[in-house]
């Protein structure tokens, strides 16, 4: 079984100003060090990147560019997405399964909006899913703070059984990698 790890919209524009996510640059500096684990595998490793047609997080924007820190290499591959899930209208299913992927590690930003919606939908499409459980993260809203809308998902969406495949959800200093 083959493993792919989805490093969803760390983008410069969530890290930055009011919108700033929640300890956004530790989060990135965790995801770096799993993205490294992974890659020693030989797994591959999926940069995603939201888009809008125009304005903030427009294709080619300084706020649509990877985030400052993050580390990305040259067989990493790359992904654009227009939606908060990175399947729809987009290759990453087929990409996955060209490269023999039966299994999912998501990390990336932020909580509530992209992470939940891919991971659910990979759950639907029969992927099992690891979260990196200190690797994702939200700038919060008006009822929950970033660090209880990670804490709520970690713990929901661990507990979603009705899609067959799981949710497990590890630190990243627990995450083991090509064990």
């Amino acid at each position: 079984m083959t493993t792919a790890l989805l490093i969803i919209d760390v983008q410069q524009g969530l890290c930055e100003g009011e919108g700033r996510a929640f300890e956004s640059d530790e989060v990135i500096g965790r995801i770096n060090g799993v993205a490294a684990r992974v890659r020693s595998a030989g797994w591959p490793v999926v940069f995603i990147q939201h888009e809008s047609k125009a304005g903030y997080l427009e294709h080619g924007s300084r706020e649509w560019q990877l985030a400052d820190g993050l580390l990305a290499e040259a067989g990493d591959l790359r992904l654009r997405k227009t939606t908060p899930d990175a399947f729809q209208g987009t290759d990453l299913d087929a990409r996955l399964k060209a490269d023999g992927v039966s299994e999912l590690i998501v990390c990336g930003m932020h909580t509530e909006f992209c992470v939940d919606t891919t991971i659910r939908r990979a759950l639907a499409m029969g992927y099992p899913v690891t979260l990196v459980s200190d690797a994702h993260t939200s700038a919060g809203n008006a009822v929950l703070t970033p660090r209880l809308v990670i804490e709520h998902h970690n713990a929901t969406l661990t507990n979603i059984s009705s899609f067959g495949p799981r949710v497990l959800a590890v630190a990243s200093a627990d995450l083991l990698i090509g064990a």
